[in-house]
C-alpha cells in the first residue's frame, strides 16, 4: 500500500497527521535565513562602525540613534542571529525559541532602521515574519542536518 506525501503511515491511528512539509522545509529554510541574515547583519554593523557617511537617514526620523550605536546592534544582534540559526539547523529546542524572539527583535529593530536602507529593512522585516511563522508551525524536534 502507497502513501502520499504529507499523509499518516498506514499503522498510524485514525485523524493523525504527520508534520506539514511546508512547516518542516520552512524550518530548515528559516534556520539557513537566520544564519545568512545574521552574517548581514554583522556586515551592517561593521560598515555602520567603519564609516558613519556610508548610511545616510532619509529626512527626520524619531528613533535618531548614533550610527556607532546602530552599528553596535547590528554587529551583536548578527553574532547572535548567526549562532541562533546554526542552533536551528541542528534541531535545538533553545534555537526555535530563541529564534522565534530574535527574528520579533529583528523585525522590530530594522523598522527602526527604516530611515537609513528602507528596502533592506522591508526585506528583512518580511523574512523575520516568514522566520516567525516557520518555527511556530513546526512542532518536529528532529535535527536538520
Amino acid at each position: 500500500m502507497t502513501t502520499t506525501p504529507g499523509s499518516p503511515p498506514p499503522s498510524a491511528p485514525v485523524g493523525a497527521r504527520s508534520p506539514s512539509a511546508w512547516a518542516t522545509g520552512g524550518t530548515t529554510f528559516a534556520g539557513v535565513l537566520m544564519a545568512v541574515m545574521g552574517v548581514f547583519s554583522i556586515f551592517e554593523g561593521i560598515v555602520a562602525l567603519a564609516k558613519d557617511d556610508v548610511y545616510v537617514p532619509i529626512g527626520d526620523y524619531t528613533f535618531k540613534f548614533d550610527l556607532t550605536a546602530w552599528g553596535w546592534i547590528h554587529l551583536i544582534l548578527g553574532i547572535v542571529v548567526v549562532a541562533v540559526g546554526v542552533g536551528i539547523l541542528k534541531g535545538a529546542e533553545w534555537g526555535r525559541v530563541a529564534g522565534i524572539v530574535l527574528a520579533a527583535l529583528s523585525v522590530l529593530l530594522h523598522f527602526l532602521w527604516l530611515p537609513y536602507q528602507p528596502l533592506w529593512a522591508l526585506i528583512a522585516i518580511a523574512i523575520g515574519v516568514f522566520v516567525i511563522w516557520a518555527l511556530c508551525t513546526d512542532r518536529q524536534a528532529a535535527p536538520r542536518i
